[in-house]
């Protein structure tokens, strides 16, 4: 007999994500691309054709007829093997819950199963919808009553390496990585292997290192200082609103090592990147080459023809340079993106918000003066 005990329900979604909960999604593959949490693992209870198949009996027939034609698909062989899975992941994970849309009765489901093998696992009370809402909410809180300060700078003055390494060499416990969460260096060049996150998973997964970030005795929450869009992702309109109105603190970098920082990240990091993913070397490099070359492209109308034809030349050469072992090649036209493009553009934007500016330094002056006013962590 199932005794309410054993169906236990959890409901304190501030911990699950806290302490990166390991978690069931029981949804279909098709729920799960869309969007779910960063700890979750897709071990669904039905595949995306049976779920529409019964999706469809629902609405023609009822909950009742679609129960059983959900317990006539998914029996015998197929019951098995989703169960094993179920059990497997929890012998993996003591610790972890499983979920469904909204807690009802995918999970209610998964859970009688997993329990009629020996497994008591417990289910999220509200499944995704419950969690996705509170994380939002959570968000526009933190938002609208905590302090949060914009590392800004000129493009390359390595405000990611200063977020994820100026605490001691470890990242701010207070800080956000919003690239590293999209994926993508925030710039036409900025595109990294393996792709960005859809839009649903970026927004949870910046909800999650907010309401992680908060949870630090500190008194800010830092955060680079993005536009709208990080590639494709874009920034949750909450959060937005909450950068416009944010003091800003500004890295200064000479454009020698600005030039450096790009040519580090962009050219080797990218391209090492594609060859760690497993692609032959030429493979790899002409996937680096072509990825360079449609980057500039993309800001060939902003660039002008004239400016766009004499550093698509300088591209080209480099390349080729690179290839014959000579990668310094890129300086030359890494300068000149800087200096003509994108300093300007950075020098325009800058000026309107020269009131809210805190202090300017070097990276290392702005690292220590993070730790002692905004960190929480000047005696780490």
């Amino acid at each position: 007999m199932v005794t309410a005990s054993a169906m236990q329900e959890l409901t304190d979604f501030e911990s699950i994500f806290i302490n990166d909960t390991p978690l069931i999604d029981t949804r279909s593959p098709g729920e799960f691309g869309k969007g779910s949490f960063p700890s979750a693992t897709n071990l669904p209870l039905m595949s995306n054709e049976e779920r529409a198949e019964i999706g469809i009996c629902y609405k023609v027939q009822g909950q009742q007829a679609a129960v059983e034609l959900g317990h006539q698909r998914v029996s015998g062989s197929i019951k098995t093997e989703r169960v094993d899975a179920w059990r497997a992941f929890a012998k993996q994970h003591p610790d972890g819950a499983l979920f469904c849309w909204r807690g009802g009765l995918r999970s209610k489901i998964s859970q009688e199963w997993l329990l009629e093998s020996g497994v008591t696992y417990p289910r999220i009370n509200g499944g995704y919808k419950a969690m996705r809402r509170w994380l939002l909410d959570q968000l526009e809180a933190i938002c609208e009553s905590r302090n949060i300060i914009v590392l800004a700078g000129k493009t390359g003055c390595a405000k990611t390496r200063l977020l994820n390494e100026g605490n001691h060499g470890a990242p701010f416990p207070n800080g956000v990585d919003l690239e590293g969460l999209a994926n993508h260096r925030g710039s036409a060049f900025g595109r990294r292997p393996g792709g960005q996150p859809t839009q649903l998973n970026f927004e949870i997964a910046v909800a999650v290192a907010f309401v992680k970030a908060s949870q630090h005795q500190a008194s800010a929450i830092l955060i680079e200082d993005e536009s709208r869009l990080i590639g494709r992702c874009a920034l949750p309109p909450v959060l937005q609103t909450a950068k416009q109105a944010a003091d800003l603190v500004l890295v200064d970098a000479s454009l020698d090592a600005r030039v450096d920082h790009s040519f580090e990240n962009y050219i080797l990091a990218n391209l090492n990147a594609l060859r760690e993913s497993g692609l032959d070397d030429d493979i790899a490099f002409q996937a680096f080459a072509d990825g360079l070359m449609e980057s500039l492209e993309r800001v060939q109308k902003r660039l002008g023809g004239t400016r766009y034809k004499a550093l698509c030349e300088a591209m080209q050469d480099a390349i080729v340079q690179h290839k014959l072992g000579s990668p310094d090649a890129h300086k030359a036209w890494i300068r000149t993106m800087l200096s003509e493009y994108y300093d300007p553009m950075y020098n325009y934007q800058i000026e309107g918000r020269a009131d809210r500016v805190l202090m300017r330094g070097t990276e290392q002056e702005v690292a220590e003066f993070l730790i002692h006013r905004y960190s929480g962590s000047a005696t780490s």
